[in-house]
């Protein structure tokens, strides 16, 4: 797998589609941070990390619907492993006005793009959500 991080991603738009309550993905340190970022902006209700059918270590993402439509609306990835895409503070995309978030990947680990610029650093932007 060469992006971990769109898999996930991946995983969490199609498993929406689907109307599923969790989604299951395989675990990584990277993987949790930008999960940490999601719960506490509201995307998703939480996760725990598992154990998978294949005896490696998984992420149960439980995910989040208000009147049955899901919570997360759009979820793209900015960054890639073939054109990574850094920004300095003053650079970091607002996603739909403020309503949306930009996760980002800085040198004070990964936050969401209202804390990177309360922190004032900048860094690789991961992914945007809405």
């Amino acid at each position: 797998m060469n992006d971990p991080i769109a898999d996930m991603l991946t995983r969490i738009r199609n498993s929406q589609m689907r109307g599923k309550s969790t989604v299951i993905t395989p675990a990584s340190k990277l993987r949790a941070w930008v999960l940490d970022v999601l719960a506490d902006e509201g995307y998703i209700r939480g996760y725990e990390k598992t154990t998978g059918a294949d005896g490696h270590p998984a992420i149960e993402i439980s995910l989040k619907y208000y009147e049955g439509e899901p919570v997360i609306r759009e979820l793209k990835r900015v960054s890639k492993p073939g054109r990574r895409v850094y920004m300095g503070v003053n650079d970091i995309p607002v996603v739909r006005q403020g309503l949306g978030v930009s996760i980002v990947s800085t040198p004070k680990g990964v936050m969401s793009d209202q804390a990177a610029r309360s922190a004032n650093v900048g860094g690789e932007v991961l992914c945007t959500v809405f």
